[in-house]
């Protein structure tokens, strides 16, 4: 029995991954790995999801150059969710979110609105190719 047949995968064969920055404690992304994903990131010490919207793997910053070396692999205690603890690296260090931002949840509730909180670290147009 391998590793990976602990984890309770849902009825897509994916299990939800949330990225959390190493040093500072910062939740930067969420996404999703299916068992392929999850065995390639513990293999090779990277982060590599599962896209939905494009139906494949995807090695994090395949295109935009931003990786993040996975440092633990840690899973809850219903075994239904991944959380890797990354360094983020790349061009511009610290961005983890296609919008050029440090971390996809920037974002935050005020006065009944949803205001932008952190800023833009690089155009995005100048991120991908």
């Amino acid at each position: 029995m391998s590793w990976l047949d602990d984890i309770t995968w849902d009825a897509q064969g994916l299990v939800p991954v949330i990225a959390q920055e190493a040093a500072s404690g910062d939740v930067l992304m969420f996404a999703w790995m299916n068992r392929e994903a999850l065995q390639r990131t513990a293999e090779s010490g990277e982060a590599v999801y599962w896209s939905r919207s494009r139906k494949r793997l995807w090695h994090k910053g395949e295109e935009s150059g931003h990786i993040q070396k996975v440092h633990e692999i840690r899973m809850d205690c219903d075994n239904d969710v991944v959380l890797l603890k990354v360094t983020q690296l790349g061009h511009e260090p610290g961005i983890a979110c296609h919008t050029g931002r440090h971390s996809c949840f920037f974002q935050k509730l005020e006065g009944g609105d949803w205001k932008a909180v952190e800023p833009v670290l690089k155009d995005p147009e100048h991120i991908y190719r």
